[in-house]
């Protein structure tokens, strides 16, 4: 089955990121990085890479927004990319919006390519 993307993130996608960014940092930190992702280009990354990287559980099926994501999929509907920040001060990668969806892709195929924006 062949997942469908936008050319980019979605409007909502952005908001979305600055409220979970804005869990861990400062409103201003997290408007910054959400500036710079929307210069940012768009790149793909495997969706395992992806999920190693941040090192996050996958969900599981029963999570709402997973199966919302599955059924798009199956449907041939377009998903939008994942917004991606790399923390600088711990290494680690934070999925700032695409979580869900990123689980709902590795479902299918861990091996696919994901189109994200990251900075």
């Amino acid at each position: 089955m062949k997942i469908k993307w936008f050319d980019k993130p979605q409007k909502h996608d952005y908001p979305a990121a600055a409220s979970y960014l804005s869990l861990t940092m400062n409103q201003g930190e997290a408007e910054s990085i959400v500036d710079e992702l929307k210069q940012a280009d768009i790149t793909e990354f495997a969706a395992k890479d992806i999920f190693r990287a941040s090192e996050l559980s996958l969900l599981g099926v029963s999570n709402s927004h997973v199966e919302q994501d599955t059924a798009q999929i199956i449907r041939g509907e377009k998903l939008s990319p994942l917004l991606l920040y790399r923390n600088k001060i711990n290494g680690k990668l934070i999925i700032a919006d695409g979580y869900h969806r990123l689980c709902a892709v590795y479902k299918f195929d861990e091996d696919a390519m994901i189109p994200c924006k990251i900075v």
